[in-house]
């Protein structure tokens, strides 16, 4: 990564177990997509009277060769589920961003219709 991690509590105690578990989330980000430039991690407990239980809130924004990934909408109660559910959804954001950089993105032949609308429909279908 070119950049270092950058991570920030807000409305949070800053704790050294969140952030080095932060850190090795990123980490495997990382090895998965290499081509990472920057991350920028945001913890925060908004203050929200509709719920019980206060929601912990994680946002992740991923800068890449092209682009930027963000992830901002995973909430729950324990910090280290809310980390978990961001991180898998920042995954699956890579892969399909990768996808797309490498060029494989599925290709369908067209419909029936398509072709008709096209001119590209034989004889024998028509």
């Amino acid at each position: 990564m070119q950049r270092p991690v950058q991570i920030t509590f807000r409305d949070i105690a800053h704790s050294e177990a969140i952030e080095s578990h932060v850190r090795e989330k990123v980490a495997k980000l990382e090895e998965f997509y290499p081509q990472i430039t920057g991350c920028h991690v945001t913890l925060e407990m908004p203050h929200k009277h509709k719920h019980q239980g206060k929601q912990c809130s994680v946002r992740i924004d991923l800068r890449v060769p092209g682009g930027e990934l963000v992830v901002n909408r995973d909430r729950h109660e324990d910090m280290y589920v809310a980390l978990r559910d961001a991180f898998d959804a920042a995954k699956r954001q890579l892969e399909e961003y990768g996808r797309k950089q490498r060029g494989d993105v599925k290709h369908h032949e067209p419909t029936f219709r398509q072709r008709e609308r096209t001119g590209l429909a034989g004889p024998e279908e028509t």
